[in-house]
């Protein structure tokens, strides 16, 4: 019976000793910059836990982006519509004039490699206003 007095502490002391092993060691994995990894992650794949839901949008701030519509083969039917487009970037002043809205941005809908961002680049370049790209999946992170 004395013996099972002293050995309450000393469960209690063990029981704790592995879970804060587990949180010292996520700890540090989450912490540390890169290590001696040769892709310079820790861990977790070279990514940092604590970047998961952080967009990877590339905004150009320079309104030139080297790409006009010259550069740009074939997509004529879609050149022709956003050519428009640039006008009203260049010129709202004479659109607003005739109650026309300013768009809030212009959305490009098609298959993986058809040239949506350079078209978008395009755009940018040729009216001179900044350049920001998004993959719709960041850009639905936004709102969630």
């Amino acid at each position: 019976p004395a013996d099972q007095d002293g050995g309450g502490l000393g469960d209690l002391a063990q029981s704790l000793i592995l879970p804060a092993a587990l949180f010292a060691g996520l700890f540090f994995l989450s912490r540390r910059g890169g290590g001696g990894m040769p892709g310079g992650g820790g861990g977790m794949g070279g990514q940092n836990p604590m970047n998961m839901g952080k967009a990877k949008s590339e905004i150009q701030m320079t309104p030139d982006t080297g790409v006009n519509f010259d550069d740009v083969a074939g997509c004529d039917g879609a050149k022709l519509e956003l050519v428009e487009v640039v006008d009203f970037l260049k010129q709202p002043e004479l659109y607003n004039a005739n109650g026309c809205r300013i768009p809030r941005g212009v959305i490009l809908d098609g298959p993986p490699g058809t040239g949506k961002t350079l078209l978008a680049k395009a755009v940018a370049g040729e009216a001179g206003v900044p350049f920001i790209s998004i993959a719709a999946s960041e850009f639905v992170e936004m709102f969630v």
